[in-house]
């Protein structure tokens, strides 16, 4: 499947370098209203002509994506506008086109505005809110579309577009086979297995073109006494399509090659966490990013999960002899996690940069993950939950990290998946007033902005209830999946 990049060529580089339209996005999520050969042929054609509009050549040959509108009721609680948005935020089954979605076979949520599509974690987070929701269904079959990209494309990616076909997110696709199957009563994990296994897989690539004197291959990274962990990637060292002009610009600025530079962005889109301090050699400046000399906490909790979650698939099966090799690779992972990752003077979970052989300087709430993941000591717990409620712990929630760089993954701002990840990880060792405290706060910055504007965004400035987050690629969005399910979820713990 070509991406635009390579089905439009120059048409596509003046696109995007001439910002005719305005975001990045727009023209790579456009579907042709011709051939390919015809459009190409005409743009050759047309360029040459001296008074050639190309902005109005687009909106001749091209669908802009749709505006889905939606007139919220500011009457309605905030509960019950985000159970109103589920048919707004609902895509149905795809129909194959030449543009770059790459078609699911059941209906599916996105989470809004500019994101027209399919993203692999935000699924995780917003089923929690369909399933409190009472919408099992479609909780499955996210599942069920994640398990088919897995099928089709042998991982899955970012997000369901053919730009995306270099990299993915977050792992959690074991999180949300886990989640549907405690929700359906069990029997989900052993179904999802062959999917699992392959998830695992592509994470591990890897793994047998390490020695020695090549210590890094794809997203696998062999350490200095031997042991394994996992690393961001990706495969692409070319400017991302979707933000194509703002990566060439922070190639200029950088010291970095341009190949080098493009795949640590890249990387970083991988992340989910794009971009943060976290991977900013100089903690500032995103010229500066090395994703790929990290070893990330979040990543490889996540990454134990799935090893547990194949072993619990195969007790299933009652195939003892695999389920004990995960368990095992799973147990070697929560070791080695604990010897590069903890930081035992600061008692926190730290990234570690294996080119550097030190942790990063920035703190962050991927600290929480080992324990939403059950990875922690009560110990440890007790240790992160101190410095959680001490630094990071704010008038309207948890802040991403301690560090106020611009960039949206940093502080002040808060984002949904984090707080989740947190709360329920406090509450994983007992430790449910800082856990509820914070559910409370992060409630307390969804309705002030619901109220005062009668919606759910992405991302929240959460030092100021009522101001809106800033920092990122693009404007401030709001529908918004994750952001949902989270607050429903929470909101239905009153219940």
């Amino acid at each position: 499947m070509l991406s635009p990049k390579e089905r439009w060529g120059e048409l596509f580089e003046q696109v995007q370098l001439t910002e005719v339209l305005p975001d990045g996005k727009t023209f790579v999520d456009c579907d042709p209203k011709y051939p390919a050969e015809q459009i190409l042929s005409n743009y050759a054609e047309q360029k040459e002509i001296s008074e050639f509009d190309l902005y109005a050549f687009v909106l001749e040959h091209f669908d802009l994506p749709p505006v889905y509108p939606f007139d919220a009721d500011a009457s309605k609680s905030m509960g019950q506008h985000i159970t109103d948005l589920w048919p707004i935020l609902t895509r149905q089954p795809d129909a194959a086109t030449d543009g770059s979605l790459i078609p699911l076979p059941f209906p599916y949520i996105v989470p809004g505005g500019r994101f027209g599509e399919i993203y692999y974690w935000d699924s995780y987070f917003t089923m929690q809110g369909l399933l409190v929701d009472g919408q099992e269904e479609m909780a499955e079959n996210m599942v069920k579309n994640l398990a088919h990209l897995i099928d089709q494309v042998g991982f899955i990616p970012n997000g369901n577009r053919s730009y995306f076909l270099t990299r993915s997110q977050p792992p959690f696709f074991a999180a949300m086979v886990s989640l549907l199957d405690r929700h359906k009563g069990g029997g989900v994990v052993v179904n999802f297995l062959p999917q699992l296994l392959r998830e695992y897989d592509f994470w591990m690539s890897g793994k047998p073109l390490l020695n020695q004197n090549h210590r890094a291959e794809d997203h696998v990274v062999l350490l200095a006494e031997g042991q394994i962990l996992n690393r961001y990637y990706d495969r692409g060292d070319y400017p991302r399509e979707e933000s194509y002009r703002k990566d060439l610009e922070t190639a200029k600025a950088s010291k970095q090659s341009d190949e080098v530079l493009y795949r640590e962005l890249r990387a970083g889109g991988e992340s989910g966490w794009d971009f943060s301090s976290r991977w900013l050699a100089d903690g500032r400046n995103l010229s500066t990013i090395h994703t790929t000399d990290i070893i990330p906490v979040d990543l490889n909790a996540l990454l134990y999960h799935l090893e547990m979650t194949i072993a619990r698939g195969y007790e299933s099966k009652l195939n003892e002899g695999s389920a004990a090799k995960f368990k095992a690779l799973a147990s070697q992972r929560k070791q080695d996690l604990d010897a590069y990752c903890w930081d035992e003077e600061g008692g926190f979970y730290r990234d570690y940069d294996f080119q550097a052989q030190a942790f990063t300087p920035i703190l962050s709430m991927a600290a929480a993950y080992p324990l939403y993941f059950g990875m922690a000591s009560q110990g440890q717990a007790n240790r992160v939950a101190e410095m959680l409620e001490s630094d990071f712990l704010k008038a309207g929630g948890f802040q991403s990290t301690l560090v106020n760089t611009g960039q949206q993954w940093d502080a002040p701002n808060g984002w949904a998946p984090l707080q989740w990840i947190a709360y329920r990880g406090l509450k994983n060792y007992g430790l449910d007033i800082l856990a509820n405290t914070a559910r409370q706060r992060w409630l307390s910055a969804n309705r002030a902005v619901y109220e005062k504007e009668t919606k759910m965004v992405e991302k929240y400035d959460v030092s100021d209830r009522l101001t809106f987050a800033g920092g990122g690629e693009y404007p401030l969005q709001d529908g918004f999946g994750w952001s949902n399910g989270v607050a429903q979820a929470m909101l239905r713990e009153d219940e």
